[in-house]
């Protein structure tokens, strides 16, 4: 019994030949794969959700449904800080780049970039206060704005520990920049 689906000498017709998912330059993509401290925060809060919801079954069974829904609550805002968590990074399409922190997320169109460049200079370590001589790709904008914004750097979540990784999505981001900013 033949199984073409499992065999590489089968015909390809024309339907077959459309385009992937990935290719589709109009969606927001992440041009880098989260790093290991941010996907591992997650998976422990993530983990910690799944106890408090246990908690949540266990208290709606012996206790109020009032305390139970409160405990709930508290397990859907853990939920929804971890995915959160593994959203935060730098997007790009050919629309534009987009910067999504926990809290907030700034897009700036194409026409709106004046250059996407990778510098030297001191950066915070993991978010926090402390600062390490490292490397950050900065944001500048027309006129009328502030100076450069960093959009991720060498010591961030997604980068600390990897600094060949780094530079592939720094590359990335400005093969983006060169590619749809304006002339």
């Amino acid at each position: 019994m033949p199984l073409p689906f499992l065999t590489a000498d089968r015909v390809f017709e024309a339907a077959d030949d459309v385009p992937l998912p990935h290719d589709d330059r109009d969606h927001w993509r992440r041009p880098y794969r989260p790093g290991p401290w941010r996907v591992g925060v997650a998976a422990l809060a993530l983990l910690l959700a799944s106890f408090v919801l246990f908690a949540a079954v266990i208290i709606a069974a012996t206790a109020e449904l009032a305390s139970a829904a409160v405990v709930f609550a508290l397990a859907l805002l853990v939920i929804t800080a971890a995915l959160r968590l593994l959203r935060m990074g730098v997007w790009v399409s050919a629309r534009g780049l987009r910067h999504v922190g926990f809290l907030t997320t700034r897009t700036a169109a194409w026409e709106q970039v004046a250059s996407v460049r990778t510098v030297q200079q001191p950066v915070r370590w993991l978010g926090l206060p402390r600062t390490v001589q490292g490397q950050a790709l900065l944001l500048g904008r027309r006129a009328g704005t502030a100076g450069p914004v960093p959009l991720m750097t060498t010591h961030n979540a997604d980068f600390v520990g990897r600094a060949e990784a780094f530079d592939r999505a720094a590359d990335s981001v400005e093969t983006w920049a060169e590619e749809y900013g304006p002339r």
